[in-house]
């Protein structure tokens, strides 16, 4: 009976007289069924993995839906941020406004009830030389003292400068925005359409915004800087007339000049904080202005975004449809057809996502 042994893939037998025939070599056949599960060809294998890559394209497209519905929240509420700084502007130029027109009703009852008479820095120290002192009211020569010392400084001849000629320190003009700011902000003032809006909008970019609106408000911050110390003076200079006057009327026990340099002192007053509250709200108008814009701005992108969000989602449904239509097809064996058409549909769902993230 004859024996054999592997040796090197190849079968030897042996006879019984104990040469060794040639040897056979065994030949492995694949079964058509299996071949047809398993295609051979470079596009078989790529019908085979169309589930897998269905699966991981749906994954991605709903990976960047989420995204988008992210960056879509993160504006609406940043620009639920910038309204409300807007509206803290919009409550100053108010209150502000509101303020100058009291100042201007006040001095517009003081010249219709009273003789008024431009202020001047030399009757102002005319009046305080003329202050009695007698031993027994210290306190006149306190105030005499006071005033005098206060008109000879240098914050009070500076306010004392704006009194007399109706004026505010000068800080220079304002920052003027670009002009792609301008016609944005000019469209939003005059009440333009949306349609119109958006894209004077998308010429402002994000940068020159914020910039525009640093100038805003370092500009608001040099007018408070300029004007502190002289409202300051204003302020001592008005108490102490008033208590110039009270000291006079005290010694003298009847109506003398000084009341009338206080109502010229006061009206003088009134004038200056007036065009003050005026400068002041426009300041906080234009800062208002440019934080609406980026409102808007932040609502387009919102808008945006979540439109996009919208689209990767129904990108995904396509990427989930092409899953299911190939799965059905490798449990029904028909891969010519639906597995060619999922994975045409895999192709559509990329490019519109492709579309979707650089147009839309």
């Amino acid at each position: 009976m004859a024996t054999g042994r592997y040796a090197q893939g190849r079968l030897f037998l042996r006879r019984q007289d104990g040469k060794r025939k040639e040897p056979s070599i065994m030949k492995v056949q694949i079964p058509d069924q299996l071949k047809a599960d398993m295609p051979p060809t470079q596009w078989g294998k790529m019908l085979a993995a169309t589930p897998v890559v269905m699966a991981v394209i749906a994954t991605l497209l709903a990976g960047l839906a989420s995204s988008e519905m992210t960056r879509a929240q993160y504006d609406r509420a940043l620009a639920a941020q910038q309204q409300s700084k807007a509206g803290d502007q919009w409550s100053f130029f108010q209150a502000k406004r509101l303020r100058g027109a009291l100042q201007r009703n006040s001095l517009d009852l003081l010249q219709s009830t009273v003789e008024l008479h431009p202020l001047t820095a030399a009757a102002l120290k005319a009046a305080a030389e003329q202050l009695p002192a007698p031993p027994n009211q210290p306190e006149a020569a306190k105030v005499r003292t006071e005033i005098l010392a206060a008109l000879d400084s240098t914050a009070g001849r500076r306010a004392v400068s704006c009194l007399e000629r109706g004026e505010v320190p000068q800080v220079g003009a304002g920052p003027l925005p670009s002009p792609a700011i301008q016609a944005a902000l000019d469209a939003v003032e005059n009440l333009k359409p949306e349609p119109e809006i958006k894209p004077l909008l998308a010429q402002v970019s994000d940068k020159a915004l914020d910039e525009a609106l640093r100038a805003a408000r370092d500009h608001a911050q040099a007018f408070d800087t300029a004007t502190k110390p002289v409202n300051t003076a204003i302020d001592q200079l008005e108490t102490r007339v008033a208590r110039q006057a009270a000291a006079r009327q005290a010694i003298a026990s009847t109506a003398t000049p000084a009341a009338s340099l206080t109502r010229d002192f006061t009206a003088a007053r009134l004038r200056y904080a007036a065009l003050r509250y005026e400068i002041e709200a426009r300041v906080n108008q234009a800062i208002a202005n440019l934080y609406e814009l980026q409102v808007r701005k932040s609502n387009i992108s919102a808008e945006r975004h979540h439109k996009r969000s919208q689209r990767f989602f129904y990108g995904m449904l396509a990427a989930q449809l092409g899953v299911i239509i190939s799965t059905f097809a490798i449990a029904a064996r028909q891969r010519s057809f639906l597995w060619s058409l999922a994975a045409a549909a895999g192709l559509l769902a990329i490019a519109f996502a492709v579309y979707v993230y650089l147009f839309v």
